[in-house]
């Protein structure tokens, strides 16, 4: 059974004002599968744990979003598998360059997602994080 998402929306259409296009929806449904529970991804390598050299909010989000696509995969799983994102960033006026690189990532996908701006990460340099929830249906 692949997942029921509930109530599919484009943000082109609930923010009009921004110049975004992100495939989300109110709700997902899953039955059964394995639940696979990431970590708040931050721009850095995961063999390493070095932080990427930008400061850009859009390269950070790509880092983060490979991340979390790359551990999906190793779980066995791919994007379509991903059911829910929150996302940390730490200045209102990057929203639109860290949701734009969302979009690319999770285009036709439709996970749920809630969004906070916060006074700080864990680290000065982080303007990005992004934590997620996939789940790999049974065969």
């Amino acid at each position: 059974m692949t997942h029921l998402r509930i109530r599919k929306f484009n943000t082109a259409n609930t923010y009009p004002e921004q110049k975004l296009n992100n495939d989300l929806c109110q709700a997902v449904v899953t039955q059964g599968g394995k639940i696979i529970w990431l970590r708040g991804q931050c721009p850095q390598n995961l063999d390493d744990a070095k932080n990427i050299s930008s400061s850009d909010p859009a390269e950070q989000t790509h880092k983060v979003m490979q991340n979390i696509q790359q551990l999906i995969e190793e779980a066995g799983g791919s994007m379509n598998h991903l059911v829910k994102i929150v996302v940390y960033i730490t200045n209102i006026k990057h929203r639109e360059a860290v949701y734009q690189t969302i979009g690319k990532y999770i285009q036709g996908v439709h996970p749920v997602s809630t969004g906070l701006v916060v006074s700080a990460l864990a680290r000065p340099e982080w303007l990005v994080e992004i934590d997620a929830t996939a789940v790999i249906p049974e065969p």
